[in-house]
């Protein structure tokens, strides 16, 4: 049986100036710009048609705060697909108290790098199938990485970079390379790997697909690809290209570039199994 391909809206939420908790779209990780109320985004999406929905609390291990877990359990309340919840989840209470707000799964990115261990432990506890491996990637042109990818540059030529992971939505790196991390992390129970991409963050350019792939390659964990979506093509080139078991993009759904639907119409017209 061929498993169908997820499509999974995303969106990024921080407090705003008031205090409350909004939903921003930006690029490469940066110059956000509010993009709507989050509650009345899980409604809108759990009504469209996406196969799940995530939910990133985008400042909350940069400031080194808890997630709002007020917004949390009020986006559950209307959402009834499967929900993923990342953003400031270090301990295995703070999975617990996630998952307790209403989340289906936690997204976990410094809290893991920090502490390996959190991984197993949320494994153990709540089972593999609820925790989600966050990777914030960015690309490296130096000797420091383990494993190294060809990629093609504007002007045609080809060079070769590796991958590492950064913490802090993207604002530190760690000397870590991508592909040995997920291998680690797939290793230690992780039911799930989310490959962001710092570098294609909000451009509409396409997926990192060389990134995707590598991950993809190296692990039998679903992946999903995130960061870079700009239509339903890209969308096609990292299921069949990279291999991806899941699509997540923000901007092309929030402004209705493109209906869910939309995307899974083409993608099922290209052979690309989606559930209708």
């Amino acid at each position: 049986m061929t498993l169908t391909k997820r499509i999974i809206p995303c969106i990024d939420v921080d407090l705003d100036d008031d205090g409350n908790a909004a939903v921003y779209t930006g690029v490469n990780f940066e110059n956000l710009e509010y993009s709507g109320d989050p509650v009345e985004m899980a409604k809108k999406y759990n009504e469209v048609g996406a196969d799940e929905f995530v939910f990133l609390d985008i400042t909350a291990s940069a400031e080194g705060r808890e997630t709002m877990l007020d917004t949390v359990s009020a986006v559950a309340d209307e959402c009834f697909i499967p929900l993923t919840v990342g953003g400031g989840i270090r301990t295995k209470a703070d999975i617990k108290e996630t998952l307790r707000a209403g989340a289906d799964k936690v997204s976990i990115n410094s809290g893991a790098i920090e502490n390996p261990e959190l991984i197993a432990e949320g494994a153990d506890a709540f089972g593999s199938q609820c925790i989600v491996i966050s990777v914030d990637a960015r690309r490296r042109f130096d000797d420091e990485g383990d494993h190294y990818v060809e990629i093609e540059r504007e002007d045609g030529e080809t060079e070769e970079c590796w991958f590492e992971c950064t913490v802090k939505g993207g604002r530190e790196g760690t000397g870590m390379d991508v592909v040995t991390w997920a291998k680690e992390a797939e290793e230690r129970g992780a039911g799930e790997l989310f490959v962001n991409s710092i570098d294609a963050d909000g451009t509409k350019d396409g997926y990192d697909i060389p990134l995707t792939k590598a991950v993809c390659d190296a692990v039998s964990t679903p992946v999903i690809a995130s960061s870079g979506c700009g239509g339903p093509e890209d969308m096609e080139e990292v299921f069949v290209e990279a291999g991806a078991d899941a699509g997540l993009a923000a901007s092309i759904f929030h402004f209705d570039e493109y209906g869910i639907d939309e995307v899974k119409r083409y993608l099922d017209e290209h052979g690309v199994p989606v559930r209708l």
